[in-house]
């Protein structure tokens, strides 16, 4: 492939079939992600509560969460997850947005966001929030997309705390 061959980008939804393919793409993304921002400790902990299949499936049926997967050149690069944040409103949650770290700087998470409202605005949503670690550079990253901080949060994680910007943006 030349330099200038354009590089084939896909998203598509998620099934608890890509399950296996979301916790190979958590191991690639969390540790490089946080690992300037959170002790090593509370990476193991956060990672083993929210990425075992069992806790993935809850989060795709239960939890109503849905998953997009970010394929480049038919090989899973990135993942992002979002819900209703509450029943009945048009206020949504975007839980999760990570891409390989050899992947990053390409725009794919902006276009991986731009899916995420996509499917929001779709489903009838007018608002989407999300949480960012206050000390996690993504924060520029979202702002530049239009997020605005709507309140800081300090949410415990079992013996841990994640200290949080709430980003919200109205979705057009």
């Amino acid at each position: 492939m030349s330099a200038s061959s354009p590089v084939a980008v896909a998203i598509q939804p998620a099934t608890l079939a890509d399950i296996p393919t979301i916790i190979t793409l958590a191991e690639a993304t969390w540790e490089p992600t946080y690992r300037f921002i959170l002790s090593k400790e509370q990476i193991d902990y956060m990672y083993r509560v929210i990425y075992t299949p069992a806790s993935l499936h809850r989060q795709m049926t239960d939890d109503q969460h849905s998953f997009l997967l970010l394929l480049v050149e038919g090989h899973p690069a990135g993942y992002a997850s979002f819900s209703p944040l509450l029943t009945g409103e048009d206020l949504y949650k975007l839980h999760k947005i990570y891409v390989l770290p050899s992947h990053q700087g390409q725009g794919l998470g902006q276009r991986l966001v731009e899916e995420v409202e996509n499917a929001v605005r779709a489903a009838g949503g007018h608002t989407l929030e999300l949480n960012v670690n206050r000390y996690n550079p993504a924060v520029s990253f979202y702002e530049r997309l239009g997020y605005q901080r709507h309140r800081e949060d300090d949410i415990p994680i079992g013996p841990y705390w994640m200290n949080d910007f709430i980003l919200r943006k109205e979705l057009a």
